[in-house]
């Protein structure tokens, strides 16, 4: 029986086989490269500042899509001295901010903060006292080693008495990725799942 040449199939050669891996690797790099830059690119953790959730040296992936800040947020933001900076986020717009209560702990419109979960464990809310409202669209952000931070607390003489331009912020830091021993999810501490009325 004869077979008709024409009905066959040309079989893809090695050669297409290994551009086509080859051109979808490079898209791929290219992709992994554009969402790395300009939607989640990394920060690496230059001070102490926030021990012990990030220690100096880690890398962080930094969510610039990440909506409306909340409290408790470790946020990326272009710093006082329009240096790139890390801390979290106390208190929001139209919060009053205070440390701190009877047992020593800082408050957010008259709530205390438990900040057992992320406070550095040889450290203390605050040793300076203080009472702000956060402006509108401004933050007050604080490092977790307290006594290591240069944050809010620190700039009170400046515009927005020590608070930051929510505009300022870049990102919201979302996942320890180096090294990869402490590699970790940044979830929201359970401080702030609590209500916070303002006005109070």
């Amino acid at each position: 029986m004869m077979v008709n040449s024409e009905n066959k199939q040309p079989k893809p050669s090695r050669k297409s086989a290994v551009r086509e891996s080859l051109l979808l690797l490079v898209c791929g790099a290219v992709v992994a490269t554009l969402l790395q830059g300009f939607v989640f690119p990394f920060f690496w953790i230059p001070s102490e500042s926030m021990e012990n959730t990030l220690r100096e040296g880690d890398g962080v992936v930094v969510n610039k899509l990440h909506g409306a800040v909340e409290r408790g947020d470790v946020v990326v933001f272009k710093g006082w001295n329009d240096i790139d900076t890390i801390k979290r986020v106390i208190a929001i717009g139209g919060d009053t901010v205070k440390c701190c209560d009877a047992e020593k702990r800082i408050t957010v419109n008259g709530v205390p903060l438990d900040e057992k979960d992320y406070l550095h464990p040889d450290d203390f809310p605050s040793k300076k006292e203080f009472e702000e409202v956060v402006p509108e669209g401004r933050l007050w952000v604080m490092g977790d080693h307290r006594s290591a931070s240069h944050d809010s607390r620190s700039h009170e003489e400046q515009e927005g008495e020590g608070t930051i331009a929510e505009n300022d912020v870049i990102g919201r830091a979302v996942v320890i990725w180096w090294p990869f021993s402490r590699m970790a999810v940044l979830s929201t501490p359970d401080a702030f799942t609590q209500t916070f009325t303002k006005g109070k």
